[in-house]
């Protein structure tokens, strides 16, 4: 049977890059997908539009839903996994809607085959052959840093701690820890500790990354310290961690509702 691959495109407030990310999926590319879902985090801008138009020139079954709340970046992965899980898919992959990243990077080890050896394969922008346009050295030696801090508390060689083109596969999403993960952008953080903790089999890819006209919903100082404290619980108290809920809504809260449904 051939494998089906999901690809889940995350956005809010992105009308000048949601097109971009679209027209991203070349033919190459769409016959390595099933099917493309873009989870729209109720953007206040006219993103969704743009969406629309741009999936309606693809060959493949395209949906575009709106969260019922605000659920952020985290929540909005929780969607896409139900999602995922509920159709049947053996593969998600996660491209970022705001166009930093490029799906291109992946083709090639869904050419080779390369997933099928990972329970997640994880898009790297701090190892050797990424290439960062627009990226400043001083974020970059901070990634760093919290690669290290994370590699330490893990006890595991980690390259990134999310970047925006990542891919899982669906039979790990089954047990569902990742409903206890945070609602917001430390949502990959705790996806990465506590999948390591779950045994899952990590790899990593070295991407192409780039800044131009995104704008950042990250408040620096305050995700520093965020992303700084959670190894240290980890490593310091590892069982309170993994069964912390750090999330805002019950399991079955995360809803939303199709707003443009096309079947290439």
């Amino acid at each position: 049977m051939q494998e089906r691959t999901l690809l889940f495109i995350p956005m809010y407030n992105c009308a000048a890059q949601i097109g971009r990310v679209i027209r991203q999926l070349t033919p190459e590319v769409q016959a390595h997908l099933a099917g493309v879902l873009v989870v729209d985090n109720r953007s206040t801008d006219n993103g969704a539009d743009v969406a629309v138009a741009a999936l309606g020139d693809l060959a493949i079954p395209a949906t575009l839903v709106r969260n019922d709340a605000n659920y952020g970046l985290g929540g909005s992965h929780k969607v896409a996994f139900q999602h995922a899980l509920a159709g049947g898919y053996d593969y998600l992959v996660v491209l970022h809607g705001d166009d930093q990243g490029s799906i291109a990077d992946l083709l090639p080890l869904l050419e080779r085959r390369a997933h099928e050896n990972c329970d997640a394969l994880l898009g790297a922008r701090f190892m050797q052959g990424a290439r960062l346009e627009g990226y400043s050295p001083a974020r970059t030696l901070g990634n760093h840093v919290f690669n290290l801090l994370y590699s330490a508390a893990l006890r595991q060689r980690v390259h990134d701690l999310g970047s925006g083109l990542n891919l899982y596969r669906v039979a790990a999403l089954k047990d569902k820890w990742w409903y206890r993960n945070a609602d917001d952008l430390t949502f990959n953080y705790h996806m990465l500790l506590r999948s390591y903790a779950a045994g899952w089999r990590i790899c990593y890819f070295p991407l192409s990354w780039r800044e131009d006209d995104q704008v950042s919903n990250v408040k620096l100082f305050r995700q520093a310290t965020r992303v700084a404290s959670l190894p240290l619980l980890y490593a310091l108290r590892r069982r309170r961690y993994l069964e912390t809920d750090f999330s805002k809504y019950a399991p079955g809260q995360y809803t939303s509702s199709v707003q443009a449904s096309l079947h290439g």
